[in-house]
């Protein structure tokens, strides 16, 4: 089934590379051998990185919708708290990475900023955030 659908997407593989969706590959958000040691080795490299380029990737939607309606957007009172919560954890992981330079502090608040960050998302998708929250209380309910 791989196969065919690297023919039809990607065309032949002459060259005898390894393509995205070989049957061989783990899965398309592994992160490889090289990524995965950036973070843990040096997560304070992967952290100033990683917040800089999210604050990026807001700034190009302030681009794209002009700054004021970006700021309406953030701010409007469906979302405020989430994007209060981003911008804090955004902070904090540059805090923790440049003045307090403790890799494992940096650590868990990247992890903060990857969840805050999923939540502020979730508020842009009409219901999502009831939905996520309600499977994680059904996911992790330990009454029986």
């Amino acid at each position: 089934m791989w196969g065919k659908l690297n023919q039809s997407t990607l065309g032949d593989n002459e060259e005898g590379g390894e393509s995205l969706l070989d049957e061989e590959s783990e899965g398309l958000f592994n992160l490889s051998a090289t990524q995965s040691m950036i973070v843990f080795a040096k997560p304070i490299k992967f952290a100033v990185l990683f917040t800089f380029g999210n604050l990026l990737a807001v700034g190009s939607t302030a681009f794209l919708f002009g700054p004021a309606r970006q700021m309406r957007m953030m701010f409007d009172t469906v979302r405020v708290f989430a994007t209060a919560i981003y911008l804090g954890c955004v902070v904090l992981a540059l805090i923790c990475a440049l003045l307090i330079r403790s890799k494992i502090l940096t650590i868990i608040a990247i992890i903060c900023e990857i969840c805050a960050l999923i939540w502020y998302s979730l508020s842009y998708i009409p219901f999502a955030r009831r939905m996520v929250s309600g499977l994680m209380i059904r996911l992790c309910d330990t009454e029986l």
